[in-house]
């Protein structure tokens, strides 16, 4: 089962990912996990969760779809000091672990990209232990929200949800985390939600900015090109409308997300 992966890895993309932490990204897990735990961290990126959940925790595995991708979490344990990390390519919609090895699997910002959300929920209920949990949170882009209202960030947003779609995800999963978690098999589930607000000017700058970029020079750019869902000028329009809205003084920027967590 094959989906590509819309963002890429570019530093742009890296800028934003390594700002996450689990008390930015995790809050909802973070009073369930105890010192004995042993986590799965699916998709973990360039590590910064991963790290965090280890320091909390008594081992993390990090799986990505690549060695490559692995070597980002790595630096970033490595960096650590940490010594109760191991790693694994492994693709979600066939995890190669044994049933019940796991306390938590965890995902963030991993199902929306994936061909199938409903089986890799199976298969991450399947690994995990009948007294363990899966904690999975997604974004929903069609409830962002922002003001000023910019016609260049309503462009941007119908180009992203175009590409994520005909890469073969769903960037609205954060609305639909409980019917794929009740599809796949489990009962015992609790769904919340929580936002990313950007507000202050150093949070627009840097958050603006960032999205600046990745118009321009990420794996989303190069795709929005190549299948003539944009021009330059238009990309380049889009990238001028983030930094105008990190300019305003009131501008304003909340980003919904779906959590669930489902007892095995």
């Amino acid at each position: 089962m094959d989906a590509v992966y819309t963002h890429g890895h570019h530093e742009s993309v890296l800028r934003s990912h390594r700002w996450r932490t689990a008390a930015n990204s995790a809050a909802y897990l973070l009073p369930h996990l105890k010192p004995h735990m042993k986590v799965l961290d699916v998709g973990s990126g360039p590590g910064t969760i991963t790290a965090e959940l280890a320091e909390l925790t008594g081992h993390v595995t990090a799986s990505e779809v690549s060695e490559e991708a692995l070597d980002l979490a790595r630096a970033e344990v490595r960096a650590r000091g940490l010594s109760n990390v191991d790693f694994a390519v492994a693709d979600v919609h066939a995890l190669d672990f044994a049933d019940d090895t796991f306390c938590v699997v965890h995902a963030h910002q991993v199902l929306q990209h994936v061909a199938d959300p409903v089986q890799a929920l199976r298969e991450m209920r399947r690994v995990t232990k009948p007294t363990g949990f899966v904690a999975v949170r997604d974004s929903d882009y069609s409830a962002f929200a922002w003001y000023p209202r910019l016609p260049a960030l309503d462009e941007w947003l119908a180009l992203y949800q175009k590409l994520a779609r005909g890469n073969g995800g769903e960037p609205d999963a954060g609305r639909r985390l409980l019917s794929w978690a009740r599809a796949a098999g489990f009962t015992d589930i609790t769904a919340t939600s929580s936002t990313w607000c950007f507000a202050t000017p150093e949070d627009r700058a840097w958050w603006g900015g960032m999205w600046a970029d990745r118009v321009l020079h990420s794996a989303m750019a190069e795709q929005a090109l190549t299948d003539g869902a944009a021009t330059e000028a238009d990309l380049r329009r889009i990238s001028e409308g983030w930094l105008e809205w990190a300019a305003a003084e009131d501008g304003w920027l909340s980003l919904l997300h779906g959590e669930i967590i489902c007892r095995a």
